[in-house]
């Protein structure tokens, strides 16, 4: 069977390469035209041959199962608060692409929920000719009667916005419009915007995001639009929006000169003149409360006479920092307490922090006497906790806690009495009672212990033969915390049905370049340091084999994005650790990111490839270190043509790449779906069963089992 895929996909690769572009320099750089008549040609016959090979009857089953798992009328909500009003887009057998619905706020809370249809997406999409997906509401001081409304074709980063009053359901007619692009829009008032999207006239950065911002008035046409601000190109993109309240409101206007840096500007409304806030361009400015500036620090900063620790949230009045006076240290980062999200409120700061990778939170209110006090929420322990919605007037939250073996549920806090409600919990998907996590840690190549977690039967055989998948990401500051989804990825624990109930280990490693132990953890991958991810990943492998949980032979890893990287290159780096690897809308051609789609705004990650930062990209980089004459393990790539943040050539290239030079590889691009892979459940649960169906047909015991 496999001998036969490669030959009918060399006899395939033979016919289209003649169409290549550019064939000196890159043989597939064709593919690079998104939707060019060869590339979907190539993508229709490459994702009929993978669909030749694993779409049978396993696959109806996982398929079938997963689907279930995914529709289940017991999912948790994900409601989020506007005004008077909860708001949910909820998905079904009829809806798939979801109805946005709102429940009355008290009746939501007491769990009676009185839920009224406010847009059916399926419905528009019908009427308009056009595969709407829905990336929310963004409304004039919490008003859900004045918003602007984000509708994406296909899933894409990019949305048309148009004028919506979520009370009545309709689009204002005449209302504010803004055709599809990469835009961010922040109100003024009740009819003027700062609007940052592309004007045209070289309005976009290089990474393909607005730098210039423009102040819009209704009626008004928008070639009138004045304009306020033009950033530089070589910067990622410029944005404004409004911090604190009524008399102590600010304009803020910012620049993100890279990913991991921002100028801040603070608008003059008498002038337009802007001032610029003298905080370190890595800090994140969170908020404003009582008089003063609330800063995440990501590096430490010297401010006159006194020093602040990266990860501390600190509070900063404008004298302070004018002055270069002492500052007010709300929160500390520490092995303990890594601060992982901080939210603003006009009655406190919500701080959810990590230890070891699981989750608490803390709920921090100032005094009159300007002591400020500091109380945990009381949630369940051994999960992750997330904020899903808060108002931030009242600071009453919605908090969301799941694990690895509890299904998500929902919990209402009120800092008024401090109290904690549940609200609901998600029915199961999984009978959870066989299993167990536990945590381990590994050493990497420098010595640096990196946790990881396994799910895994309570009875497990420790001999080395259990079928392991790993699954991990190491990088952006993004930290990986146990998910009943097993991922970031919302798949409703359906790998507990299609992977642990066949006698899976799942795998969650927490390798550096994330932020499970603050920005440290991060910047030690960054940049020429990278290949610390790829040993970190290879030190769990090998952990898992000295403990006998599992053993190469036995052996997948997966990531998604720059997980999609990392597996793609620990599988060029060490094949001989991993008996299958999935890289899911990765990137992989690092010679070329920088030039397609947003991949230039990744630099301040990877670095550059056209300076002296190439010397240790490419040691690295999977499309250019890929060799015909080393034995790889199968691997499954997959993509959508909508994705335009992950250029789908990555995928697409280096799987012609290594289909040409002899290699087992199966490869999916979904038609629609952005940097998410899909939109509706039924494309999920085909990517997540082509994915299961993958494995078991690469790792022996998954087959027999």
């Amino acid at each position: 069977m496999q001998l036969r895929h490669a030959r009918k996909l060399a006899a395939l690769l033979t016919l289209t390469s003649s169409l290549s572009v550019n064939a000196d320099a890159d043989k597939w750089e064709w593919l690079e035209a998104v939707e060019s008549e060869a590339s979907l040609n190539w993508v229709a016959e490459h994702n009929q041959l993978t669909a030749e090979q694993l779409e049978d009857p396993l696959y109806a089953s996982l398929y079938s199962t997963a689907l279930d798992v995914l529709n289940q009328e017991g999912k948790l909500t994900s409601a989020y608060a506007i005004g008077d009003y909860y708001f949910e887009l909820k998905k079904t057998t009829d809806n798939p692409r979801g109805v946005l619905m709102r429940s009355p706020s008290n009746a939501f809370l007491t769990g009676d929920a009185q839920w009224e249809l406010v847009l059916d997406v399926d419905a528009l999409a019908s009427d308009e000719g056009q595969a709407w997906v829905y990336h929310g509401l963004n409304c004039y001081q919490n008003d859900p009667s004045q918003c602007l409304i984000s509708l994406s074709p296909g899933g894409t980063d990019a949305d048309e916005l148009r004028e919506f009053n979520a009370l009545t359901g309709e689009f204002i007619e005449d209302g504010f419009y803004l055709p599809l692009a990469k835009s961010s829009v922040s109100w003024l008032d009740t009819d003027s915007w700062i609007i940052a999207t592309d004007f045209g006239d070289d309005s976009l950065t290089d990474s393909g995001y607005p730098r210039k911002l423009k102040v819009h008035q209704r009626g008004d046409d928008m070639a009138d639009a004045k304009l306020i601000y033009v950033g530089n190109k070589a910067s990622v993109s410029a944005g404004a929006y409004t911090l604190g309240q009524a008399e102590d409101s600010h304009l803020v206007i910012f620049e993100s000169t890279s990913f991991w840096t921002r100028k801040y500007y603070l608008s003059d409304p008498e002038t337009n003149l802007l001032t610029q806030l003298k905080i370190p361009e890595s800090a994140i400015l969170l908020g404003r409360l009582a008089g003063q500036w609330v800063i995440s620090l990501k590096s430490d900063w010297q401010l006159g006479d006194y020093s602040y620790p990266a990860g501390a949230v600190v509070m900063a009045a404008d004298e302070q920092l004018r002055l270069n006076g002492e500052l007010f240290v709300l929160a500390e980062s520490s092995r303990e307490h890594i601060i992982e999200d901080t939210t603003v409120t006009d009655q406190g700061i919500l701080i959810v922090s990590l230890k070891d990778v699981v989750a608490q939170a803390h709920w921090y209110a100032p005094q009159e006497d300007g002591v400020w006090t500091k109380e945990q929420i009381q949630l369940p322990d051994h999960g992750t906790v997330a904020l899903q919605s808060i108002d931030e007037n009242s600071g009453k939250s919605l908090l969301r806690f799941e694990s690895f073996l509890v299904p998500p549920t929902l919990f209402a806090f009120d800092p008024t009495d401090s109290s904690v409600a549940q609200i609901a919990q998600q029915s199961a998907t999984f009978d959870a009672s066989p299993y167990t996590v536990s945590q381990f840690f590994a050493t990497s190549a420098d010595e640096t212990k990196v946790p990881y977690f396994v799910v895994h039967r309570q009875d497990i055989s420790l001999n080395g033969t259990n079928p392991a998948h790993i699954f991990a990401y190491g990088g952006f500051r993004s930290s990986l915390t146990p998910s009943y989804s097993g991922s970031y990825e919302a798949t409703n624990g359906s790998y507990g049905k299609l992977w642990l109930e066949r006698g899976g280990v799942y795998v969650i490693a927490n390798i550096r370049g994330g932020g499970e132990y603050g920005p440290e953890w991060h910047s030690a991958a960054l940049g020429e340091n990278r290949q610390r991810a790829f040993s970190d990943l290879e030190a769990v492998a090998r952990d898992l084999a000295n403990r006998q949980i599992s053993s190469a032979a036995y052996t997948s890893i997966e990531g998604r994005s720059n997980g999609g990287l990392l597996t793609g290159a620990s599988m060029v780096r060490h094949p001989e650790l991993y008996s299958a690897v999935i890289s899911g809308v990765p990137l992989l051609d690092m010679q070329r990111y920088h030039l397609l789609l947003a991949g230039a705004s990744w630099m301040g990650e990877y670095g550059d490839p056209d300076s002296a930062d190439w010397n240790f990209i490419q040691s690295y980089s999977p499309y250019q270190n890929v060799r015909a004459d080393v034995d790889y393990p199968p691997v499954f790539f997959y993509t959508s043509t909508r994705d335009d943040r992950v250029h789908p050539a990555h995928a697409r290239k280096m799987a012609a790449k290594m289909l040409e030079q002899g290699h087992q590889v199966f490869y999916y691009e979904n038609l629609e779906g952005g940097h998410g892979g899909s939109v509706t459940n039924e494309q999920l649960a085909h990517r997540i069963a082509l994915s299961y169906r993958f494995l078991i047909n690469a790792l022996p015991d998954a087959q027999a089992n």
